[in-house]
């Protein structure tokens, strides 16, 4: 009975995934190479082509997704280079403004008891307006991130720390870099599929 119900719950999460999670691996073609420590980006570009991995562009605007130390600011102004986000509608003419009562609040005020929509008990706007947005991710030291550049949704990432800094240090890490992507996008058949 557990082993059905698994089954049955991990068919249900698969086919979910699949739906809300449109941005793969596969679907990477072309790459942009955000400036890392060291110039790893330069001896991931040399790797990345000569193996024949991912067409490295140097327009943004060409790439299909974006290789990335980190996660933050950086790389949200390089992603709205290659695909700009979609801009809020301009919002309708403020309806006709009702005179305040007897206390001086008008009927919208969230603060004259309507609370008729979230907006109302929010003061009027719910969008976070942070002058200085913080983000939750730090400079990591060895974390490479492969980002969809239209979804926005990290599709791949790998922790390694290189050796050192020299060039056959930083060499030697973007191969193993690539050799990794490689088998993650060619990954082998389970040897009972094989045999059939």
């Amino acid at each position: 009975m557990k082993r059905g119900w698994l089954a049955l719950t991990g068919m249900v999460l698969c086919g979910l995934g699949s739906a809300a999670w449109a941005a793969d691996l596969h679907s990477v073609h072309a790459v942009y190479l955000v400036n890392m420590a060291h110039g790893l980006d330069q001896y991931l570009a040399n790797r990345l082509t000569g193996e024949h991995v991912f067409v490295v562009v140097t327009d943004p605007k060409k790439a299909d997704a974006v290789i990335a130390e980190n996660l933050g600011e950086n790389l949200d102004a390089t992603l709205e280079t290659i695909a700009p986000s979609p801009k809020p509608k301009e919002k309708e003419e403020a309806k006709a403004v009702e005179p305040p009562d007897a206390k001086g609040k008008g009927k919208g005020d969230p603060s004259a008891g309507s609370g008729s929509s979230l907006a109302a008990a929010f003061g009027g706007d719910t969008n976070n307006k942070l002058e200085h947005p913080v983000s939750n991710f730090s400079r990591s030291k060895g974390t490479i991130f492969l980002v969809d550049a239209k979804s926005r949704q990290v599709v791949w990432s790998l922790y390694i720390q290189p050796k050192g800094t020299e060039s056959k240090d930083m060499d030697r890490t973007a191969s193993d870099i690539v050799s990794r992507l490689k088998k993650d996008l060619n990954p082998k058949t389970p040897k009972a599929a094989r045999a059939n």
